[in-house]
């Protein structure tokens, strides 16, 4: 059986990974007006050694306070879109790096405003089978 990947899941205003390091400005909140502030997801990554050059799928969703992922109205205004991105992340094993170590990986989401109504809602990242979430609330 693999090990599980572990990760983490940070709100910002904005963010940026380059270099595998991630920049973020107005970072760490939880409550927010509608519709929302752009924002941007942050996910750090510690891919487990033995799941090094392995194809780790990524979906990030946002769910509401029931789980039920969200759909808003897509720039044509008919069809409903999910908010929602997929992925893959993949890592090596620099040289030189002790057996057993985890190799860090980022990304970063940026999204545009969403006229959210008032309530509780998860950003929602599965990795490989692993599941991460964070939460903001909707004033």
């Amino acid at each position: 059986m693999a090990s599980p990947v572990d990760a983490q899941l940070i709100l910002a205003d904005a963010a940026q990974a380059v270099g595998g390091k991630v920049s973020m400005l107005g970072a760490g909140w939880s409550v927010t007006g509608s519709p929302t502030a752009p924002q941007a997801v942050v996910g750090l990554i510690k891919v487990p050694w033995d799941r090094a050059n392995e194809k780790l799928p990524l979906h990030l969703q946002l769910v509401d306070a029931d789980g039920k992922p969200i759909a808003l109205t897509g720039p044509d205004g008919l069809a409903e879109q999910l908010i929602e991105f997929n992925a893959t992340v993949e890592v090596g094993r620099p040289p030189g790096l002790t057996a057993g170590t985890p190799i860090d990986s980022s990304f970063t989401v940026n999204v545009q405003p969403l006229p959210l109504p008032a309530g509780r809602y998860t950003w929602r990242l599965d990795i490989a089978g692993d599941v991460i979430a964070t939460s903001f609330q909707v004033t």
